[in-house]
């Protein structure tokens, strides 16, 4: 990794910062949250993909119809992160495992 894919690394992320701001309260509370979660998981595709673009986007379909974040999302935002990376493996599941070869 370059110092120019370092520098368009950070740009991208504060592009991706700028938007989760513009959404209003409620949305970037529950994006928050959702976040950390992955973050403290560890998704493997959290590095490679565009997970976290792609909740800024569909939250941004929920501002654009309207609603609130709950009525997107659903009450439980636990499960509704759960949901987003479904079966991928996680950071967590390989820890595990290394533990259980020892």
């Amino acid at each position: 990794m370059g110092i120019r894919d370092i520098i368009e690394g950070k740009k991208e992320w504060r592009a991706h910062v700028a938007r989760v701001k513009a959404l209003p309260r409620d949305y970037r509370v529950v994006y928050g949250e959702i976040q950390k979660y992955l973050f403290k998981v560890g998704p493997v595709s959290l590095v490679e993909g565009n997970l976290l673009a792609d909740i800024v986007d569909f939250f941004e379909e929920g501002v654009a119809a309207g609603e609130g974040t709950l009525q997107w999302v659903g009450e439980d935002v636990a499960a509704f992160a759960d949901g987003l990376i479904g079966e991928t493996p996680t950071y967590a599941d390989a820890y595990q495992e290394s533990l259980r070869g020892q």
